[in-house]
């Protein structure tokens, strides 16, 4: 059974956040190495314009803090005195982490302050709005609810399949059939799940077990090595999931395909196949197929119902037949 879900990200470090995410921010530490273990606690951002003018009653100091070009004029607008007094007492809140946008200099008392209170600061060339934009959705998807799928998951077309099934019933000779046929893997054997703003799923592997598979009989395999570069890939959205049961097992087998059947995940529901197995059959093949029928759906063509109507036409057109 599925893991319950649980509560995302509500540990995430500024260390953490750093290493995730530096690159596509542009983010670059300046100073002392300090306060990396900082927890961020909420998924947003925060620009302390009013808290440098020493307004507290209300600041968001459980946030990642940004400052850009004006809060900068405004700092440089203060003396010694007044500005050393600003920057300790926000400092003095410990806020998780400073970061300074637009590449611009940063006063140097911030920097002692900063170090002082063994505060983390960054500084990254985008523009401030931009910066906060893009940071707030890495935090969205660091904050995400996060769930545990029994299953491996592939990238069909585009189209992200999770793979389920009983131990033994031929999980891993079905994805190493579809990798084989220049499919990408996503995740074996267990897939880590993010609800991506309550709309949209995305399937990941853990850091340990990424590009990896379990072969039995074989053992551990590297596959971006043994199969190249493409046929792997960090995350994809969770568009299908395909549970394969034994023929024996199944009581009453689908053959038109019209009821859809729905896979509910964190409270969002995805498509669901139900395919039963026996010797002989080509499980890749079959999930191939389901993974290309639900693309066509996702364009607006439903085979089955479009089938369904041209026979109730005929009927209708010829009702002594």
């Amino acid at each position: 059974m599925p893991e319950k879900p649980t509560a995302g990200a509500a540990q995430l470090t500024v260390g953490q956040f750093y290493a995730n995410h530096a690159e596509e921010l542009g983010m670059h530490l300046e100073g002392l190495s300090l306060g990396m273990n900082r927890v961020i606690r909420e998924p947003t951002i925060n620009r302390p314009g009013l808290a440098l003018a020493g307004f507290y009653n209300y600041f968001a100091s459980r946030r990642i803090q940004v400052i850009g070009n004006s809060e900068l004029s405004y700092l440089r607008s203060l003396k010694a005195p007044m500005l050393t007094e600003r920057c300790r007492e926000l400092f003095s809140r410990k806020i998780p982490c400073l970061v300074v946008a637009r590449d611009a200099a940063i006063p140097p008392v911030l920097l002692q302050q900063a170090a002082e209170f063994e505060t983390p600061i960054f500084r990254s060339p985008m523009i401030t709005m931009k910066f906060i934009n893009a940071a707030t959705i890495a935090l969205e998807f660091e904050f995400a609810p996060t769930a545990s799928e029994y299953g491996s998951m592939v990238d069909i077309q585009g189209i992200g399949t999770l793979i389920r099934g009983a131990s033994g019933i031929g999980k891993s000779e079905c994805v190493l059939g579809l990798i084989e046929r220049g499919y990408s893997l996503v995740s074996d054997d267990i897939t880590k799940v993010k609800a991506i703003e309550g709309r949209e799923l995305v399937g990941m592997s853990s850091e340990l077990t990424r590009f990896h598979m379990e072969v039995r009989g074989i053992g551990i395999i590297n596959v971006a090595s043994i199969f190249g570069v493409g046929s792997v890939r960090p995350e994809k959205r969770l568009d299908l999931v395909v549970s394969l049961i034994d023929w024996h097992e199944v009581e009453d087998v689908d053959r038109l395909g019209i009821d859809r059947d729905y896979y509910e995940v964190l409270g969002i529901r995805v498509p669901h196949v139900t395919l039963p197995v026996r010797t002989g059959r080509d499980l890749g093949r079959l999930v191939e197929v389901a993974a290309l029928d639900q693309k066509l759906k996702g364009m607006g063509h439903n085979t089955a119902l479009e089938f369904n109507q041209r026979l109730l036409n005929m009927m209708q057109q010829n009702p002594e037949r």
